[in-house]
């Protein structure tokens, strides 16, 4: 039995259903994009491999690529540093495209993931559109000009990151004008997941409506309300550690699950050992909710660096004021905290942060995480170990991998 073949056989022994999106039939497990670079072309391309979903992170990828970073180093901060640093993001972008492709060899599914709140969140569709990718999904904001952004590429698949069956039904007016229907949809729940979270603020972290017992059959209500049930699949995404959590969402009306944090545990995620580490080895007691320089909530470690900001947190905020210009020169973000002297949001430079994760620097790094234990405890598996872990009832969270 070759390895696709088994891990179709495990599927169909667990009694989940397959995914279909784009005209294939997948696993139902869906790689959540993680920036700044942790899952990058050899994640999701393995993933892919494997017959599942795998998910590139557009944002900041050059950090993969010192030839790249080098473009901008000395330059002034100026319009010049920061067209430099953008023009790097966008060919490395295009480059970890065709890395992940390479690896998935026509398996699977390779998507990209795209913040809508970050600043060049046109350019790396058109990126992603150009360089043939199967699937783009956006989150950290409503990408209601979605449709017309990839209206020449009717092919490719176009997938929102919602939390509520009122964000649903609003981006689905706003396409339909468009004349386009998700070819997905993801279903974030915000008390479980990790990074940038579907809810305006922390205090609604815990609202109801954002159980998956509730949203999933609201929008799938919805769904049949328009006369498209059936065609636009449900991914859940937050908590899913076993597959009696796909097996549990599948019944809610889930066509699929995405994790991204019990990802990171893999050798083919693309960040440090070290950030691997301080994902696996946090406990739930380490996990905290912040107000993220992008306005929204996030949910990450508590490493000695955010211990120390979130003491400093109320008097930075206090004497936020708009900068002259980003710390960066680079401008990631449409609107961010600390350039744009916004009181209530994060005051810290967020590129800065996760980049000094992504290097394993567990000092100064911003680590986000979902909620809930590793499928492999605080060991690290491989991408196989996880996808057939996740295809396995019975097995007890924390069970190391087979050797």
């Amino acid at each position: 039995m070759n390895p696709l073949d088994s891990l179709e056989f495990a599927r169909a022994r667990a009694g989940l259903r397959t995914l279909t999106l784009a005209g294939r039939q997948l696993l139902p497990i869906v790689q959540g994009g993680m920036g700044v670079g942790v899952s990058a072309h050899r994640l999701a391309g393995t993933v892919a491999a494997h017959g599942g979903v795998g998910t590139l992170s557009s944002v900041d990828l050059r950090r993969h690529h010192p030839d790249l970073m080098a473009r901008s180093e000395g330059l002034p901060d100026t319009q010049e540093k920061k067209d430099a640093i953008q023009a790097a993001n966008q060919e490395a972008l295009a480059r970890e495209i065709q890395a992940a492709r390479r690896l998935a060899d026509g398996m699977g599914l390779l998507a990209v993931n795209i913040m809508r709140a970050v600043t060049d969140y046109a350019a790396s569709v058109k990126t992603a559109l150009e360089q043939g990718i199967d699937a783009v999904v956006v989150g950290a904001g409503l990408p209601l000009d979605l449709p017309t952004l990839a209206k020449d590429h009717p092919q490719t698949a176009l997938i929102p990151i919602l939390s509520d069956a009122r964000g649903v039904s609003l981006v689905m007016k706003k396409w339909e004008r468009q004349q386009r229907l998700p070819d997905a949809i993801v279903i974030e729940h915000p008390r479980h997941a990790a990074g940038h979270l579907g809810a305006a603020k922390i205090a609604d972290l815990d609202d109801p409506r954002f159980e998956f017992e509730t949203v999933l059959p609201a929008v799938r209500q919805l769904l049949r309300e328009a006369g498209v049930e059936g065609q636009v699949p449900l991914i859940a995404a937050g908590g899913i550690r076993r597959c009696e959590d796909i097996q549990r969402v599948q019944a809610l009306g889930a066509d699929a699950a995405q994790l991204g944090t019990a990802f990171v545990a893999t050798d083919e995620c693309d960040a440090h050992p070290e950030f691997k580490r301080v994902l696996a080895g946090a406990r739930e007691e380490d996990l905290v909710e912040i107000t993220s320089v992008a306005g929204l909530p996030a949910r990450a470690v508590l490493t000695p660096w955010l211990a120390k900001y979130l003491k400093a947190e109320p008097r930075l905020q206090a004497v936020a004021q708009l900068k002259s210009r980003c710390t960066l020169a680079f401008d990631c973000l449409q609107q961010c905290g600390l350039r744009d002297g916004l009181k209530g949001w994060g005051q810290f430079c967020i590129d800065q942060r996760l980049a000094a994760a992504l290097r394993g620097d567990a000092d100064k790094g911003l680590f986000f995480r979902g909620r809930g234990g590793m499928p492999f405890g605080e060991h690290i598996a491989s991408v196989r170990q996880l996808m057939e872990r996740l295809l396995t009832p019975g097995v007890a969270l924390g069970t190391a991998p087979a050797a």
